[in-house]
């Protein structure tokens, strides 16, 4: 059954405008999906301790897709194509060239050792909800409700508008 799945998109490394916009580009380029909207990009704040304040700001944004692949099998194209951006994984929250994250997969839930939808603080993060708010305001999101109520509750002062709803043949690469 084809199902909607909403990705999140993250980079501070290597040009992290190029990394986020070629990786919106090569999601639509797999076989098993294809990308049918995208956020606003914006600029936010990295995640943790002082130490990890010490890294360059984010470039984030969202897609949804529409995809015929389980939840895991998603999950293992998103690691693969983290890994064509050489990503690495020093520590937690530590400086990436891309992060993929799967944030909804259709109203599943699921817990597991490996993936977890909804994504575990998907419901904290202003540089997730503002984006998914660009593309489904009236999104629900299981076990947490409607977008609309939750965005309230998250501050939007430390995210930056970069750039306005990318259209993927705008996407120059």
């Amino acid at each position: 059954m084809l199902e909607n799945a909403y990705i999140g998109l993250g980079s501070n490394l290597d040009n992290p405008l190029l990394q986020v916009k070629t990786a919106i580009k090569e999601l639509n380029a797999c076989k098993d999906m294809s990308v049918d909207a995208v956020s606003n990009i914006y600029k936010s704040k990295p995640l943790g301790t002082a130490n990890n304040q010490q890294q360059a700001d984010y470039i984030n944004a969202v897609v949804r897709i529409k995809t015929w692949l389980s939840p895991f099998d998603l999950l293992d194209i998103l690691q693969v194509l983290e890994k064509k951006h050489h990503r690495v994984r020093e520590y937690h929250w530590g400086p990436r060239t891309l992060d993929l994250d799967i944030l909804l997969y259709s109203d599943q839930v699921l817990a597991s050792e490996h993936l977890t939808i909804p994504h575990p603080e998907l419901t904290k993060r202003d540089f997730v909800l503002y984006p998914l708010n660009d593309i489904n305001p009236d999104l629900d999101i299981p076990l947490h409700g409607k977008l609309a109520d939750i965005l309230p509750t998250v501050s939007k002062e430390n995210l930056i508008f970069v750039e306005g709803h990318v259209e993927l043949q705008d996407i120059i690469i």
